[in-house]
C-alpha cells in the first residue's frame, strides 16, 4: 500500500496537502516563539502575539488556512486549558493558596456576576440588542487562567504572594460562573430550556463538587506515584496526565467544575514528594507552553479580519469599559471585606486579563446558531485584544510603581537535579549564601550538620566546587544540601532560607 493510498483510506486527504498544512502550522508556532521575547520585553502578554500569528496564517492571511470549526476549537481549547491549569497547580504553594482562596472565591462568583451585569448595560448603551449585550456580558465576565499565568509566571516578574495568588486562584475558579451564565443566556435565547432559580445554587455547588473530586483524584494519584514501581521514568508523567483528564471528566460528569478539579488535583500532587518530581514539573511545563501556543494560534485562525472592521468601534469601547470601569469597580467592592491595601486592590482590579476562555465561550452561540453569533464572536475578540494591550502592557511598570514586586531570586549557573523512581527519605535544597549567615567563611569540616544531612555540591560563579571538608563557603555561593525535612531548619540556621528543593 502506497503512502498516498493509506492517507486516502484513512480519510486524511492527500499527503501533500497535509504536509503543507503542517509546514505552515510549524512555521507559525516557530515564529510565535521568536516574537515571544519581543512581546515580553514590552510587557504585552505573549498570547496576543500567538493569536495575531494565527490570523496571519488564516484564510484571509498569508497562510491561507481555512479553519472555521468552532466545535473542534472548543474541544481542543478545553484540553489545552486542562494542561495549563494542571501545570499551574503543580507549581503553586499550598500556603499561599490558603491565603488567597477567600478573596479569590468572592471574585470568582460575585465578581463575575457583577462584571457581566455592568458589561450588559454598557453594551446596551452602545447600541447592542439585549440578546447581544447579555451574551457579551456573560462571555467576558471571567479572567483567563492561561493569560494570567503567562503574564505572572512567563517572565521575570515576581508579584507579592498574596496578590499573585489571589489573581491566579481567581482565574482558575471563576470559569464555572462564566460558563453557567453563558449557557443560561444561550439556552434562554434559543428558547430550549430557560433557567430558573436553580441557577443561583449551581455555581457554588459546582465549585464544591469540583474541589472535592479534585482533592480525591490528587490524593489517589499521589498515593499511586509513591507506591507503584514503574520500569521507566517516562511513565510517571503519563499517570499525572491521566489524573488531569480523570479529574476534569469525572467532576464534569457529576456536575462539578472540571477546571477547578484539575487545579486542585495538581496542587495535591505537587504538594507531596512524588518520585521524579523535577522531571514531572518539566514535562508538564513543556506541555502547558505547547498548549498555550497551539491554542492561541488556533483561536487566531478562527478570526476573519474582514468581519472585524464593522465592529471595531463598539469592540474597542467595550474592551476599554471592561478594563477601566467594570473590572475595577467590581473588584474594589468585592475586596473591601479583606485585608488588602489600596494599592493591592488597585493592582488586582487592573490585572483582569481575558484570553482563551472568553473566545471559547464565544463559540457557544455560534454552535447554537444564534442570530449575529459571529458578530458577538468578533466583539469578544476585540475585548480580549484590548485586555491584553491596556492592562497587559502596563503590568510590569505598574508592579514596580506600586512596589508590589518581590526581589528576583538569584539563579545558579548550574542546577542539580535528582530523579528517583522511588520515594527517598529526604530532599535536596539549594541555598544562596549571604555574607550574614553563620556558614559564610567557614569550611565544611567546621560546620556541624545533622547526621543525615550533607553538602553535595557548591556552585561558585561558573565553577562547580566539589564538597570536601576543606571546601570553604563564600558569599554568593549556591550550596546544594541533602537532608530530611525535619533537619532542614537546623541546616537553615547555618545557610539561611533555601531557594528551592528537588
Amino acid at each position: 500500500m502506497t503512502g498516498t493510498t493509506s492517507f486516502i483510506m484513512l480519510g486524511l486527504a492527500e499527503p501533500g496537502a497535509i504536509a503543507g498544512l503542517l509546514l505552515i502550522l510549524g512555521l507559525l508556532m516557530a515564529l510565535s516563539l521568536v516574537f515571544a521575547s519581543a512581546f515580553r520585553r514590552f510587557g504585552v502578554p505573549i498570547m496576543l502575539g500567538f493569536m495575531l500569528l494565527g490570523m496571519i496564517g488564516g484564510s484571509e492571511g498569508l497562510g491561507g488556512i481555512e479553519f472555521d470549526n468552532h466545535a473542534f476549537a472548543l474541544r481542543a481549547g478545553m484540553v489545552a486549558l486542562i494542561l495549563i491549569l494542571f501545570d499551574g497547580g503543580m507549581n503553586s504553594s499550598v500556603r499561599a493558596i490558603r491565603k488567597g482562596l477567600a478573596p479569590a472565591s468572592v471574585l470568582a462568583t460575585v465578581g463575575v456576576v457583577g462584571t457581566a451585569g455592568i458589561m450588559t448595560l454598557v453594551g446596551r448603551v452602545l447600541g447592542l440588542s439585549w440578546a447581544e449585550a447579555l451574551l457579551v456580558g456573560a462571555i467576558v465576565s471571567s479572567t483567563d487562567a492561561a493569560a494570567v499565568f503567562a503574564v505572572l509566571r512567563g517572565g521575570k516578574l515576581r508579584v507579592k504572594d498574596n496578590v499573585r495568588t489571589t489573581l491566579e486562584v481567581e482565574s482558575c475558579v471563576n470559569d464555572p460562573t462564566a460558563v453557567i451564565l453563558t449557557v443560561a443566556v444561550v439556552e434562554t435565547l434559543a428558547a430550549t430550556d430557560p433557567p430558573g432559580w436553580s441557577l443561583l445554587f449551581q455555581i457554588p455547588l459546582q465549585l464544591v463538587i469540583g474541589a472535592l473530586f479534585g482533592l480525591f483524584t490528587g490524593w489517589l494519584t499521589r498515593l499511586t506515584l509513591t507506591r507503584a514501581r514503574f520500569t521507566t521514568s517516562g511513565l510517571h508523567p503519563v499517570l499525572t496526565l491521566a489524573s488531569a483528564f480523570i479529574a476534569f471528566g469525572g467532576a464534569t460528569v457529576i456536575h462539578g467544575s472540571g477546571f477547578l478539579a484539575v487545579f486542585t488535583a495538581a496542587i495535591v500532587i505537587g504538594a507531596g514528594s512524588p518520585p521524579y518530581r523535577a522531571g514531572l514539573r518539566r514535562v508538564h511545563d513543556a506541555m502547558a507552553w505547547l498548549s498555550q501556543v497551539g491554542m492561541f494560534v488556533m483561536l487566531g485562525l478562527l478570526v476573519f479580519p474582514s468581519q472585524l472592521l464593522p465592529v471595531i468601534g463598539v469592540g474597542l469601547t467595550l474592551g476599554l469599559a471592561l478594563a477601566i470601569i467594570a473590572r475595577p469597580l467590581v473588584v474594589w467592592l468585592c475586596l473591601l471585606p479583606f485585608k488588602f491595601s489600596h494599592t493591592e486592590r488597585l493592582y488586582v482590579s487592573w490585572v483582569g486579563i481575558r484570553g482563551a476562555v472568553p473566545i471559547i465561550l464565544a463559540s457557544f452561540p455560534v454552535i447554537a446558531g444564534l442570530e449575529n453569533a459571529q458578530g458577538v464572536f468578533h466583539l469578544v475578540f476585540f475585548i480580549v485584544v484590548v485586555s491584553a494591550f491596556v492592562p497587559g502592557a502596563t503590568i510590569v511598570p505598574l508592579t514596580k510603581w506600586l512596589k508590589l514586586n518581590s526581589p528576583e531570586l538569584p539563579e545558579p549557573a548550574a542546577a542539580l537535579e535528582v530523579h528517583s523512581l522511588g520515594r527517598i527519605n529526604g530532599r535536596f535544597h539549594v541555598y544562596h549564601v549571604q555574607p550574614t549567615v553563620a556558614a559564610c567563611g567557614a569550611t565544611l569540616a567546621e560546620l556541624r550538620f545533622p547526621d543525615e544531612a550533607s553538602v553535595i555540591l557548591v556552585v561558585r560563579g561558573e565553577q562547580l566546587v566539589p564538597a570536601r571538608g576543606a571546601t570553604r563557603i563564600e558569599a554568593g555561593d549556591f550550596v546544594y544540601v541533602f537532608s530530611k525535612e525535619t533537619d532542614e531548619p537546623v541546616v537553615g540556621l547555618m545557610l539561611g532560607t533555601p531557594l528551592g528543593s528537588a
